[in-house]
């Protein structure tokens, strides 16, 4: 099954570093943000999750819950937050999912079906696809996906900057341009009419062609 945006994002159980959870009751009515890691005691990884739990109040500001998953056990996910803490300066401070018969791996299309054996027997190579962030709504359907190379490490600025925007448009009538940032001006959606538009944007707006309607962001 390959998961787009727009789908529901897969429901499941599962035990974490912070006891049992059901993935969809977890998240409540919150935004919530799953990213993988293909193996424990990983270095790029490391880094990541050290990055994560600093920014943890920018995620809190938006009402947005974090969880890591890791094709391991919780045992060496607590094992592995020793390390983070003593070369990041910060363990993990948000839940990381225990995954070492990759099930949680497989019904996010991480890895095949096929794949077998459990973490235990499997490397960081052979779990190379398990390294992607998914931005999930309340609504439990997934906004965002983004997949890496092991090599290189995730930008979790971007990834607030899209939550921005994916909040933002979620109220509004607007999408914003590339490299938009909190504050800068937005786009109308061509769904809405000029008769509408005026009504929602009383002030007007710029248009450099009919189809592209500049607005200041909406308050």
């Amino acid at each position: 099954m390959s998961l787009r945006i727009g789908d529901i994002a897969p429901d499941f159980e599962a035990e974490t570093t912070e006891g049992k959870i059901k993935f969809h009751d977890w998240i409540g009515d919150q935004w919530a943000i799953l990213f993988s890691h293909p193996k424990d005691f990983t270095p790029v990884c490391t880094t990541e999750l050290g990055a994560v739990a600093r920014q943890k109040p920018e995620f809190e500001a938006r009402n947005v819950k974090v969880i890591g998953l890791s094709v391991d056990s919780v045992e060496d996910h607590n094992r592995w937050a020793k390390d983070i803490a003593e070369t990041q300066g910060i363990a993990p401070n948000f839940p990381m999912i225990g995954d070492p018969e990759l099930t949680v791996a497989k019904l996010y299309d991480m890895l095949p079906t096929v794949a077998n054996g459990g973490a235990a027997t499997r490397t960081a190579a052979d779990n190379a696809t398990v390294r992607n962030v998914f931005v999930i709504g309340p609504d439990k359907l997934i906004k965002l996906t983004i997949a890496y190379p092991m090599s290189t490490g995730r930008n979790f600025d971007e990834v607030l900057r899209v939550i921005d925007s994916l909040q933002l448009t979620a109220q509004h009538s607007v999408a914003t341009p590339v490299n938009w940032q909190q504050g800068e001006d937005v786009i109308i959606v061509p769904a809405v009419s000029d008769e509408k538009a005026r009504e929602k944007f009383p002030n007007g707006w710029v248009a450099p062609k009919p189809y592209l309607r500049i607005v200041p962001q909406p308050k």
